[in-house]
């Protein structure tokens, strides 16, 4: 069944709803979940949606400290939690931002964006979880499924007995895996990957446009489509390197971001994105340094 509120769309998937952000959860807006048990209920990832329109609950649970997943976090005076991972990022505003790895005026911009639009102001009543932590809501339980990459701490939550697995932002849009803040790792990103493979489930839900999947076998294969772009990626950076380049030169030629985008964060992700994917080329000897600071394929 689906409903309507002023700020996003309610799709019910048993006993846990979908709370469907404008733009189809596309940024900087995303997809909230509500489940309730028999004795409690929680909201999973209160996006910006919720600011003004926010359903009651008993506690909150956080994927990961992004401000697209935190937004209506001030509409809560209830317990909320988060991995260990992100903890000290979703207690601090501030400590959120310097993950983000831009330089100073960037950084400033990025923080009046978190405070007047994101409504970003720190949680330090926040504590964490682990994986496997259950959260039992009497005849419905949550289960941590820790999958770092995006984040350190970033998870999905196992919801039974609905046997739906919320993924957060592995969210299988064509831009591919996001793993360009200082705390993020493409090793852990493509083991998340991985994981969430070999979970059998009736639905998947990420956070942004792609919304729900119905079925193992559908969502494996917009996964294995997804974490191609990795591939692609590392194709590219191999076909650039067909003479030796510096890194500075790999992050203008991009292999995340199309030429025409022009933001603060671009050249900060593309050179960290760049600096993981050399790192493990050299280490299989797909790369090697041919001078100080130039690289090639070998």
């Amino acid at each position: 069944m689906e409903t309507r509120t002023t700020g996003y769309t309610t799709v019910e998937y048993g006993e846990v709803n979908v709370l469907v952000g404008a733009d189809r959860g596309a940024y900087p807006y995303g997809n909230s979940l509500l489940v309730r048990g028999a004795g409690e209920s929680l909201v999973i990832d209160p996006s910006l949606s919720l600011v003004e329109d926010a359903p009651p609950a008993d506690a909150v649970l956080v994927s990961h400290a992004h401000e697209d997943h935190i937004a209506g976090l001030g509409s809560y005076e209830v317990p909320v939690h988060v991995h260990h991972g992100d903890l000290d990022a979703l207690r601090s505003r501030e400590v959120l931002v310097a993950g983000f790895g831009l330089p100073p005026e960037a950084a400033d911009e990025a923080d009046k964006g978190l405070r007047e639009h994101f409504h970003v102001h720190g949680r330090p009543d926040a504590t964490g979880f682990a994986d496997g932590t259950v959260f039992d809501l009497g005849g419905r339980t949550v289960t941590v499924v820790h999958l770092p990459g995006h984040t350190a701490g970033h998870s999905g939550f196992l919801i039974e007995p609905e046997g739906f697995l919320f993924v957060a932002d592995i969210d299988l849009t064509s831009f591919g895996p996001y793993y360009g803040d200082v705390g993020s790792s493409l090793v852990d990103f493509e083991a998340s990957m991985r994981r969430c493979r070999e979970i059998d489930a009736r639905w998947y839900g990420t956070s942004h446009q792609k919304g729900v999947i119905e079925g193992a076998a559908e969502f494996r294969r917009r996964l294995d489509a997804f974490a191609e772009v990795v591939k692609k990626r590392e194709a590219t950076l191999l076909a650039f390197l067909g003479e030796p380049r510096t890194v500075e030169e790999v992050v203008e030629h991009r292999l995340v971001y199309r030429p025409h985008v022009e933001l603060p964060q671009v050249g900060p992700v593309e050179r960290r994105t760049a600096v993981q994917h050399l790192d493990r080329l050299m280490t299989e000897g797909r790369v090697v340094e041919v001078e100080h600071g130039r690289f090639r394929a070998t």
